[in-house]
């Protein structure tokens, strides 16, 4: 079975993580699949917006798959990390296309980096999320970026104690965009967000989530900066002028990317 399934339609890709069985763990397969997959997304001039979800189970991702990292220790003497292409999903991180959480479960450790990574996430209400680590002797440095995700006392409760945290209260302080009521409808608002953005001009999009990357970076004033330098070929495109006249021709523009 395909640790990872990828489909594309209409300008939308799909990424579902595909081990209900392990509560959708990722395993070294399943790391490495997502990390190409990061790139095709990126260089895919089919692709305008992706979607991450997983196989329904009651769980998105559990985090990395444990049994797994105790084997490659017993077997190669190595930590997990070691044999892993991108450990901290830094790739998912530098994806310059949108990408859609569909938390379909709860979530935690690698299954929070995954949420973390993505533009917009929908969860599912009655869920819970958390950063495991502390309770398996693991780390996490890759949740500094949160810091611009959450309120401080959330996040250091989540990695002092370990514990989860009802998906409501992460909805509550503006981490998740939107909460449904069971895993179909989760999905079913991830398309209407991907749909809405794949209609979008490609170039605003990539210069709208390019921008305000930057100013998470760089900081108000060089992060407005760069924002403004990153938009300069959004007003100088051909697509910059198709919008209004579409607008004034009462019809619907047609997007060249260019």
């Amino acid at each position: 079975m395909d640790h990872v399934l990828f489909e594309v339609a209409d300008g939308i890709a799909t990424v579902t993580l595909n081990r209900p069985e392990r509560r959708n763990a990722l395993s070294i397969a399943a790391a490495g699949r997502l990390h190409d997959l990061w790139e095709e997304i990126d260089h895919s001039p089919a692709i305008r917006v992706a979607i991450v979800t997983s196989t329904p189970c009651g769980t998105f991702c559990a985090g990395m798959d444990l049994v797994e990292a105790a084997r490659v220790r017993a077997e190669q003497g190595k930590d997990i990390l070691e044999v892993l292409a991108d450990p901290f999903y830094d790739r998912m991180r530098a994806v310059q296309k949108p990408l859609i959480g569909a938390l379909n479960g709860h979530f935690t450790a690698a299954g929070m980096v995954l949420a973390m990574h993505c533009d917009v996430r929908v969860g599912l209400a009655g869920s819970r999320a958390g950063i495991a680590e502390a309770k398996v002797g693991r780390g996490s440095p890759w949740a500094v970026p949160m810091l611009w995700m959450l309120p401080q006392a959330i996040l250091l409760e989540m990695l002092l104690t370990g514990d989860m945290l009802p998906v409501e209260r992460l909805h509550a302080v503006g981490f998740v965009n939107h909460l449904e009521p069971d895993p179909a409808a989760v999905l079913d608002r991830a398309s209407r967000l991907a749909r809405a953005i794949a209609a979008n001009a490609p170039l605003s999009v990539h210069a709208a989530k390019a921008g305000l990357r930057a100013g998470t970076a760089l900081g108000a004033e060089a992060g407005l900066a760069a924002s403004k330098e990153l938009h300069e070929v959004v007003y100088a495109s051909e697509d910059a002028q198709e919008g209004p006249r579409a607008f004034a021709e009462g019809r619907a523009p047609v997007w060249r990317g260019r």
